[in-house]
């Protein structure tokens, strides 16, 4: 099988280089300016915050690359030669391959604003990024986060562990009001609110200003307002990292693009996780997912199409989980932000507001669509069944307690989401006959 070359080091790149290993004896290099080892790029915010060091975000002993015969490079990918099958590195060699393995993942999505070279303006994707972090911080009287979403709403925690007075830019009339519905996003608005963080909303970044060291001093908003600050947080969103390819023959459009089996346009080259760009999207999912356990499962399919034993990518159904300042939230199957004309939403939240289910259903037929947890943690393992099995909703929520993690946590809620439901479904069951 010759050498296969695998260019990032992240949770795509690092699983399929662990499972073709488990195959094959084949030589395999993994590649990564970032970091010399592979690390939990969730866990960055908690470095910060002190709940860990850096180097308890290594899931593996420094040992395990040797043990495994996995090389280690660290090193940027310049170019990529298809036709001599060779990467140019940044220190003027050059690197031959068998296979490629493109798993670069993503980038800060900047938009060209000016006065964004500033010393102070930072995202939160890389090891580079929390470290640049973390030399701001102590000259840091106030900070600005432009956008929200999981990045956003993580920026703005950290900042708040610290005690910079922090402002949250939000172009949206209402938190993530695009993916959350307005009951859960205007829920995250209070616990926002609630830690002292200003949340403007429907306010856009227009220019940052600098002082005369080019260090940031201020950032201005569309509508004229200036905040004074020293960081400013860019959360509006990732892009793959695939500038590298320009010159290539790989085809590109926003990521690499890849059919089913995760191969490009070029035999022997493949991309995964956030920089792998589907031709063709799966039913009720987007081309690219830059979400961890997408990028997990790809490295698990693509190391059976390196190895010969063709598999098309399945991800199964979507889910995703993420934390709101103290509010977590979870996600499994399709829950719109509204309701479509065929589905129904059944919705029950707490009096504190800081716990709420969703349940997505048919109207016609009451299947099971999707689930919102917010403050309530359930299994994976029972919703993955129930939307796999295609259950009706009526069958989920009677069986629900198979999902807590807490029994007799569960107990104190169980008999409310069981009754609230039951009469919102007969009343909606009644009104269509």
């Amino acid at each position: 099988m010759g050498h296969i070359v695998i260019i990032g080091n992240g949770i795509a790149g690092t699983t399929a280089a662990r499972h073709i290993r488990k195959m094959s004896a084949a030589k395999i290099t993994i590649i990564s300016a970032e970091s010399e080892y592979f690390f939990s790029r969730t866990a960055l915010m908690y470095v910060y915050m002190g709940h860990m060091k850096f180097e308890h975000t290594q899931p593996f002993e420094n040992n395990f690359w040797a043990k495994n015969k996995l090389d280690l490079l660290k090193a940027k990918v310049l170019k990529v030669n298809t036709s001599a099958q060779q990467l140019e590195l940044d220190n003027g060699k050059l690197l031959s391959y068998d296979k490629l393995i493109i798993a670069t993942g993503s980038k800060t999505s900047m938009y060209d604003w000016s006065g964004q070279d500033a010393m102070g303006v930072v995202g939160l994707y890389s090891k580079q990024d929390l470290e640049q972090l973390e030399a701001l911080t102590p000259t840091c009287k106030a900070a600005v986060v432009v956008g929200g979403g999981l990045i956003g709403i993580e920026l703005a925690e950290m900042l708040h562990s610290r005690n910079i007075p922090t402002t949250m830019l939000v172009r949206e009339d209402s938190f993530w009001n695009m993916i959350l519905p307005k009951e859960e996003s205007e829920m995250v608005n209070r616990e926002i609110r609630r830690h002292h963080v200003n949340l403007l909303l429907a306010s856009e970044m227009e220019s940052i200003e600098k002082d005369e060291a080019g260090n940031v001093q201020a950032l201005i908003t569309k509508n004229g307002q200036r905040l004074d600050c020293n960081i400013i947080g860019i959360a509006t969103g990732v892009s793959p990292n695939i500038s590298f390819l320009q010159s290539s023959d790989i085809a590109v459009d926003k990521g690499v693009l890849v059919n089913e089996f995760l191969e490009s346009n070029i035999e022997n080259v493949y991309a995964i996780g956030d920089c792998a760009q589907r031709i063709e999207a799966l039913p009720g999912r987007n081309n690219i997912e830059a979400v961890w356990y997408t990028g997990r499962m790809m490295g698990e399919t693509v190391d059976l199409n390196v190895v010969g034993k063709r598999t098309a990518y399945q991800p199964g159904p979507w889910f995703n989980s993420a934390k709101f300042f103290n509010i977590e939230y979870q996600t499994y199957g399709v829950v719109n932000a509204k309701a479509t004309d065929g589905e129904a939403h059944f919705y029950l939240e707490n009096e504190r507001g800081n716990q709420s289910i969703r349940l997505a259903y048919d109207k016609a037929d009451g299947t099971f669509l999707g689930i919102n947890l917010m403050g309530i943690r359930m299994r994976h393992v029972y919703f993955h069944k129930a939307l796999l099995q295609k259950q009706t909703v009526e069958n989920v929520v009677k069986d629900m307690r198979q999902a807590n993690f807490d029994p007799e946590f569960y107990k104190k809620l169980e008999p409310a989401i069981q009754a609230a439901f039951n009469k919102s479904y007969r009343i909606l069951t009644e009104k269509s006959y």
